[in-house]
């Protein structure tokens, strides 16, 4: 067994529960209604006509519309309404931070501070129509026209459903052996019971006209030029490939959340999944709750969150944050770390002088068995050619159509500069640039003729 600094092993093992504690662990944290508490809820609706909360959809979906066609008995046609402005609708009502976008401005919280359950009655609607096995899309008529989509996560996959309703030949390639992107390796497991991710991928391909690639990565089995030359366009929905590193001399024993929650993701039998029992996470973002959440369910004692500001300025929104709080976790703001060892992390306080983060020279220990940095991903810009693309920010720059530096290529989702790391704003990312590739082609097709 291994020691930290100061000769104690360090505990971490697998199977720290009963079967029973880890089937109510991660069972489904919102359960979905049924058809009447839909209709119950939905008729608490007020049907506003200049509707804040479907301004405040990334995707414009029209939510007094299919709230209406709920109350009505119609939740198929809800569905239908929902994903013709999100096909990834069923994961968005699940993942979606619903309480700082369309349930925040719902006019019902000024009237009796209630919101309508905007995203179980999204939900609710979704998974009717999945579970009838309905397809309400199709291939449109074939254009002849090819596009390569780079990334199955939910910007390609939105722009690829819309590609190939509108005609078009797509070529999805993904690096991962599954489709889904974040909503399949990313998300808690909680929040994604009953394989609802790869359910809503079968969904998107069973329009018809989209070939699935999984296994091949660009930069490594394929290059842009490549892509550029064979493909009439090119959608980049790369995702951010690497994690920040903390920036010490030595991070022993720092482990990357995001490897650690897709392990979860994709495990079988939580049991054999080994965890700490004190758990340091070091981070301030959803990525930061759902590694220390799930560690508490998988058996931690002790689990700590350590952010360098304070909690309004986290990346998890206030209700993730209670979230974890209420699951058992420790919130510690205002300190950064300085120094990892086996079995010990030293973390500096920190306070705002100036508007500027600064450290106060005070610092305190905590001994872990595991430690978890979430603290950020990065794209891999090697994965794109050597200056091919203009970069900002560390990510790639495009403009309003979500068309890049380079004639033909197009990108969205987490790997654009100035995105909101949210499924709901790749998804609106990917249909904007279908819609621009779209009018690309038309284009081009008129002047050849």
């Amino acid at each position: 067994m291994a020691e930290d600094a100061g000769g104690a092993p360090i505990d971490v093992a697998a199977g720290r529960l009963t079967p029973e504690a880890y089937a109510a662990g991660f069972a489904d944290l919102h359960p979905g209604l049924d058809p009447n508490a839909a209709r119950v809820e939905a008729e608490r609706c007020l049907f506003c006509y200049d509707a804040p909360c479907a301004t405040a959809c990334p995707t414009s979906i029209d939510i007094p519309l299919f709230i209406r066609q709920i109350a009505k008995g119609q939740p198929k046609a809800a569905a239908k309404t929902i994903l013709d402005a999100n096909v990834m609708g069923a994961m968005c009502a699940r993942v979606c931070p619903t309480e700082t976008l369309c349930e925040e401005v719902c006019v019902r919280v000024a009237s009796d501070g209630s919101p309508v359950k905007i995203g179980l009655l999204q939900r609710f609607a979704t998974d009717a129509l999945f579970d009838a096995g309905a397809q309400p899309y199709r291939r449109g008529a074939p254009t002849g026209r090819r596009i390569a989509v780079v990334g199955a996560g939910p910007a390609g996959l939105a722009c690829a459903h819309a590609l190939a309703r509108s005609g078009h030949e797509v070529v999805v390639f993904e690096a991962r052996e599954k489709a889904g992107g974040l909503n399949e390796y990313g998300i808690a497991a909680y929040k994604a019971v009953g394989g609802v991710a790869q359910r809503e991928v079968d969904f998107i391909l069973g329009v018809g006209g989209i070939e699935l690639r999984t296994g091949v990565r660009l930069g490594a089995d394929v290059t842009l030029d490549a892509l550029r030359r064979d493909y009439d366009a090119v959608f980049l929905g790369l995702g951010l490939g690497a994690v920040n590193a903390l920036g010490l001399p030595q991070e022993d024993g720092a482990e990357d959340a995001v490897d650690y929650i897709a392990a979860l993701r994709q495990s079988e039998n939580l049991a054999a999944l080994p965890v700490g029992r004190r758990v340091v996470v070091i981070g301030g973002g959803m990525t930061a709750i759902d590694v220390a959440v799930q560690a508490r369910r998988l058996g931690a004692e002790e689990v700590t969150i350590v952010y360098r500001r304070g909690p309004d300025d986290m990346g998890a929104s206030g209700y993730e944050q209670d979230l974890a709080l209420t699951s058992g976790v420790a919130i510690r703001h205002f300190a950064r770390p300085v120094a990892v060892e086996p079995g010990r992390a030293t973390f500096e306080r920190t306070a705002v002088v100036d508007g500027r983060l600064a450290g106060t020279g005070e610092t305190f220990a905590l001994a872990f068995d595991q430690l978890f940095k979430a603290i950020g991903q990065t794209l891999v810009a090697t994965d794109l050619g050597e200056g091919s693309l203009a970069l900002e920010g560390g990510r790639i720059k495009v403009d309003a159509e979500r068309r890049t530096s380079l004639p033909g290529v197009w990108a969205g989702g987490d790997c654009v500069f100035g995105g909101e790391d949210l499924t709901v704003v790749a998804v609106e990312d990917g249909k904007r640039a279908a819609a621009s590739i779209d009018a690309a082609l038309g284009r081009r097709a008129q002047a050849a003729e």
